[in-house]
């Protein structure tokens, strides 16, 4: 067993005490939201929610072997929503004294008073609401001592200048441990609440051939864990971060053109989450989507499939509730490219005379279904095109659906990639590219809430020389 696995086997093995480093325990988080409750009540409100929290974590960065930032962070803090009928008003504090409590309700409560009714406004239904905990393996607290998260980051970084003598310089490598615990409560009887922890390995290289600093190329890679246990060794992402710098090493810039181009698996997640975004319920009560009234309609090509899954055990956006504390449940969101479900909570469902999906305050564990290729088969099954690892700027509008970002990658010829591409921008519409989806690779990359593999598109716009 290695000495990281050893080291998170034994913060692991204190997990079992959640208030493992947190200066409340959950008990004492769970009776400042009844304190809250009890209080809004005896001021008049017609009905209450509060959320309390607690976080803490360390962060340590290395540069070319040299500490460069050591980073402790604890925050806490409390969020009271009251309601006078169809009047909310909302206050928070990140101070836990009585004495604070109650003037974040009465601050909630006068925002309240000069806020206009809003018919859609208040807690959900009793019967939605969450009545059992589950054990979703969320919370792995990894406590080391800032020596050894040195020693991790420098382990990492010099995995990367190991590689080769062209990695000519370092962006730093991190190691980051954080945890939280959290309790939501309401007036209708909902408590309830879990431990999280979630940390990361970072690493970002460039490399060169010449100490002039012509053709420099930089890339990075990360791995995100709740378990520090799941790592790898710190040298293999570190040694990723420096292949990946050095295949960029040459870069041409392209011909405008139309070609088929592959998202990596690392930017497919945020090509799924254009199109979360563009189903959620805000965009639509507010018509600033392309995809208004997509429910029931094909939205992609037959063989596309998106589920949401809220209770695998370990995954990054597990939770048996959501943020309103309504119960989540699996559901399919996308069958056979047709959209079957939007992403609702219990305010965005009622503006549009819909139930809520248990979807406030985002997605759970999207899983889009893969196909048969890896990404080298995907890049086989393209032939010629682009293959996309990374992009640059916000060019999205989820009003008309236009795409255009800044990109970089490399150029496929006879299904290899021939050579590194940069200082490009690939453009389409989201309408379009959802439709164009040839396929889906099986390198499923699990870093949030998406887990989806490379996709491949039948068609963009490549704009460049």
């Amino acid at each position: 067993m290695s000495k990281l696995a050893k080291s998170a086997k034994s913060a692991t093995a204190t997990r079992a005490a959640t208030s493992v480093g947190f200066s409340h325990s959950a008990a004492e988080l769970k009776q400042l939201a009844r304190d809250t409750l009890d209080y809004a009540r005896t001021q008049g409100a017609s009905a209450c929610e509060v959320d309390v929290s607690e976080g803490y974590g360390q962060s340590v960065t290395v540069r070319r072997q040299e500490v460069d930032t050591l980073e402790y962070n604890r925050d806490k803090g409390l969020g009271v929503s009251v309601y006078l009928g169809q009047r909310r008003g909302h206050a928070s504090s990140s101070d836990f004294s009585a004495n604070a409590v109650r003037a974040s309700v009465d601050a909630a409560l006068a925002i309240a008073r000069f806020t206009a009714e809003d018919p859609c406004a208040g807690l959900p239904e009793k019967k939605l609401l969450a009545t059992k905990g589950m054990e979703l393996d969320l919370f792995h607290p990894w406590t080391l001592p800032v020596e050894e998260l040195i020693v991790l980051a420098r382990r990492c970084e010099q995995g990367a200048f190991d590689v080769s003598p062209l990695i000519r310089n370092s962006e730093g490598a991190t190691v980051s441990g954080q945890q939280a615990h959290f309790i939501s409560a309401n007036s209708l009887g909902f408590m309830g609440g879990f431990s999280t922890s979630r940390h990361y390995i970072s690493c970002s290289v460039i490399a060169g051939r010449k100490a002039d600093g012509s053709d420099m190329q930089r890339d990075d890679w990360y791995v995100s864990q709740r378990n520090p246990a799941l790592f790898p060794a710190p040298e293999r992402i570190g040694d990723y971060a420096a292949r990946r710098a050095l295949a960029r090493m040459g870069a041409r810039k392209l011909k405008t053109r139309k070609c088929p181009v592959i998202f990596e698996a690392t930017l497919a997640a945020g090509l799924i989450g254009s199109f979360v975004q563009a189903v959620s319920g805000g965009a639509l009560y507010r018509k600033t989507t392309f995809l208004l009234d997509s429910l029931g309609k094909p939205v992609f090509p037959s063989f596309m499939q998106i589920s949401e899954r809220p209770h695998l055990k370990g995954a990054m956006a597990s939770s048996p509730f959501d943020d309103d504390g309504v119960a989540t449940k699996n559901r399919e969101v996308v069958k056979d490219g047709v959209v079957e479900g939007y992403f609702l909570s219990t305010y965005s469902g009622r503006k549009l005379g819909m139930p809520t999906t248990g979807n406030a305050g985002g997605s759970h564990n999207l899983l889009v279904k893969s196909g048969e290729h890896d990404l080298a088969g995907l890049i086989k099954q393209m032939g010629r095109g682009l293959l996309v690892t990374e992009l640059l700027g916000q060019g999205v509008n989820y009003v008309t659906g236009d795409y255009s970002r800044g990109a970089a990658g490399y150029w496929v010829e006879n299904g290899e990639i021939a050579y590194p591409v940069e200082e490009i921008t690939i453009a389409g519409n989201l309408r379009d590219m959802f439709l164009g989806i040839e396929a889906v690779g099986n390198d499923i990359l699990d870093r949030g809430s998406k887990q989806v593999g490379s996709i491949l598109l039948g068609q963009m716009t490549i704009a460049g020389n």
